[in-house]
């Protein structure tokens, strides 16, 4: 799959963000390595703490559904308002540290305002240095 296919998807998964209290609606879509592609959209709570992120979103619908080895993921996010993202969205500190649960170093993040305006980073560049399951 292409990344601009994987953004479009993320853009679509961002349109269901619910984001009543920040007005900031996040998609994203994430490819396992068989080709299945799970979506993902911010969901906030009155209670932020409570706030489920869309990369988490995706993440656990994907792991729920008894899939673990992931490729790569998109990620668009922005003010609600704007039915383009204006500015790159990358994923917060806790889902970097989700992803490294269940992706290696070298896994994809797609950081996108369009399906042609794009950054493609790897987790360990979002998240040197990262607590790994594998040193137990």
């Amino acid at each position: 799959m292409k990344n601009a296919e994987l953004i479009n998807i993320a853009l679509k998964a961002r349109e269901k963000a619910y984001s009543p209290y920040s007005g900031f609606a996040v998609g994203a879509a994430l490819l396992c390595k068989n080709g299945k592609v799970f979506s993902g959209c911010n969901i906030e709570n009155s209670g932020y703490s409570a706030t489920n992120c869309a990369e988490r979103t995706a993440i656990f619908k994907a792991v729920s559904e008894g899939e673990t080895e992931f490729e790569r993921i998109a990620v668009v996010g922005g003010n609600s308002h704007e039915k383009i993202p204006s500015e790159y969205c990358p994923p917060c500190g806790i889902c970097r540290q989700v992803m490294r649960e269940f992706c290696d170093a070298d896994f994809e993040i797609i950081i996108a305002k369009s399906e042609s305006d794009y950054k493609v980073m790897t987790l360990a560049e979002l998240l040197p240095m990262s607590f790994d399951k594998r040193e137990f």
